[in-house]
């Protein structure tokens, strides 16, 4: 039990591997084992990354859990990896994805079962990795380790256009990982410069980002751009959204759950945990760079809600509501409040649950009828009801019903912007208007009216392992949305470091603005 709670990170981290090692050893005729072992590594991968949520410190800003090793030393290398209320947070979403994700495979998935349940795994270990590195070569690592599992799990199982969908994502998450590469290194070699001629630098993310808070504006908004570049592909911000529509579209049902629930979020929390720190000292240039941001998210939430109305695939309409969706997310991290921050965090944590939830749902009527034309559907409300309702409470959940968690998300991120500028929370609520539109009119169109095809008539209801897979997270949307306070705890301490360090007037504004603690009496005011 030491080991396990002195390592518990590389526990969590390692899991997944360990089940795909185990998986290379399996004969590749036993489809059956195939399926048993991956879904049982995929359960475990979750219970192990219950005791980081059980005893994490909610009160405690600084990463918890670390372990640090000497990894390559003559450069500055080293095995580092820690958790903040952030980081474990998106760890638990991971985990507890990666776990539905697999399951949802036992029945979808007929060919090559043993290449997919291992792809399956090593990508899990590539997203955990990046989310719990406090090592900028450990996390590259991680970063590009991801790419590779997902290219071929589009590629080899995704539908019709699938090789072009995973080229195009291949490229464009490259390019961006290059351009961060080279950010990595202007950081390392203008820090290592510092300390003297033949000084061996140093990869550790808390010591490189606190050193960059001495670099001249002039190499911190190069720097800034450098990671913006591949985190803003990643997520994907307008206008270099393009591969996601295709991506979501071909990838298999636990390849798009995957996709949105968890790979959008390493672009979000690159940003929370990289960009912001670089943002310049200087008030009027980094007022600049937040006005493009903030009107790039405004973009991409506005414009993604008004081409899902134009789909007339369910996954491709989908696809084009993440785009609006972590507009929000990015529009809560530039507005720079503890309230965007925390909204934006909460908010990447409800799309995912909320999202994938919406991708499971298509692939089971995919599994059913192998298209996912919203015209082949129509009245399935009466064949199916049980599935009905579920739908009907994601949808709710993802355009922000109150009592379920998209509300509190998009609340709380609409406050924090408010509070900066008005107009900038005015032109995201027209987001939410058209979220609206299209995810109820969808919902008319195939759950209501009379069943517009013959064979829609003797569809089957969901079956144990759907509700299975669907309802913990019909749970989780409802938890957030009545009782969120437990995610705000996590989310508070981190949160306030990151405000003080890129928007440290806030709290002085704050302070000189609140009313006083306590009135004066009559007689002390003659």
């Amino acid at each position: 039990m030491g080991l396990f709670s002195h390592h518990l990170l590389s526990v969590i981290l390692f899991t997944p591997l360990l089940g795909a090692l185990i998986l290379l050893l399996v004969p590749r005729e036993a489809a059956s084992l195939h399926r048993i072992i991956g879904n049982l590594f995929g359960v475990l991968g979750f219970v192990v990354s219950l005791p980081l949520f059980l005893h994490f410190e909610a009160g405690n800003g600084e990463y918890q859990f670390r372990e640090v090793a000497e990894w390559i030393p003559s450069i500055g290398a080293k095995y580092a990896l820690g958790a903040d209320g952030i980081s474990m947070l998106l760890v638990m979403l991971t985990t507890l994805l990666g776990m539905i994700a697999i399951t949802s495979s036992w029945s979808a998935i007929q060919k090559r079962t043993k290449e997919y349940y291992i792809l399956l795994l090593l990508l899990q270990t590539g997203m955990l990795g990046v989310f719990l590195s406090l090592d900028f070569f450990l996390f590259y690592v991680f970063w590009e380790v991801m790419l590779v599992p997902m290219y071929f799990l589009i590629g080899v199982w995704g539908s019709d256009r699938r090789l072009y969908a995973a080229i195009k994502f291949f490229l464009y998450t490259l390019a961006g990982s290059v351009i961060m590469l080279l950010a990595i290194l202007a950081l390392y070699f203008n820090y290592a410069k510092a300390l003297g001629p033949h000084a061996i630098g140093t990869f550790d993310i808390p010591t490189l980002l606190a050193a960059a808070q001495s670099f001249p504006d002039s190499l911190k908004v190069w720097l800034f751009w450098g990671f913006f570049f591949a985190f803003a592909i990643k997520v994907p911000m307008f206008p270099f959204h393009t591969w996601l529509p295709d991506a979501h579209t071909e990838a298999p049902t636990a390849g798009s759950v995957i996709l949105a629930g968890v790979l959008l979020k390493m672009g979000t929390y690159g940003f929370l945990r990289f960009s912001l720190p670089l943002l310049p000292a200087n008030p009027a240039l980094r007022g600049k760079i937040v006005n493009v941001l903030i009107a790039l998210s405004l973009m991409g939430i506005v414009y993604g809600a008004i081409v899902c109305l134009m789909q007339k695939d369910m996954k491709r309409l989908i696809a084009y509501s993440s785009v609006s969706h972590l507009g929000f997310c990015t529009l809560g991290i530039f507005a720079l409040t503890p309230q965007g921050l925390s909204g934006s965090v909460l908010q990447q944590i409800n799309h995912g649950i909320s999202t994938g939830a919406l991708f499971l749902i298509v692939g089971v009527l995919y599994e059913r009828r192998h298209t996912r034309l919203i015209s082949e559907f129509g009245g399935l409300a009466t064949p199916m009801p049980s599935f009905a309702a579920i739908y009907l409470i994601i949808s709710l959940s993802s355009l922000g019903m109150p009592l379920l968690n998209g509300f509190i998300g998009e609340f709380t991120i609409l406050q924090g912007t408010f509070t900066v500028n008005k107009a900038w929370a005015a032109w995201a609520t027209l987001g939410i208007v058209l979220g609206a539109a299209y995810l109820l009119w969808l919902y008319q169109r195939t759950m209501f009216g009379p069943v517009t095809h013959e064979v829609n008539k003797t569809l089957p209801d969901l079956n144990a392992r759907e509700y299975a897979v669907l309802l913990p997270l019909v749970a989780l949307a409802f938890w957030i949305g009545i009782y969120p306070k437990p995610f705000f705890a996590y989310l508070e301490k981190p949160v306030q470091r990151i405000v003080q360090q890129v928007n440290p007037t806030f709290y002085e504004q704050r302070v000189s603005t609140s009313p006083p603690s306590r009135i004066p009496s009559a007689s002390e005011g003659r």
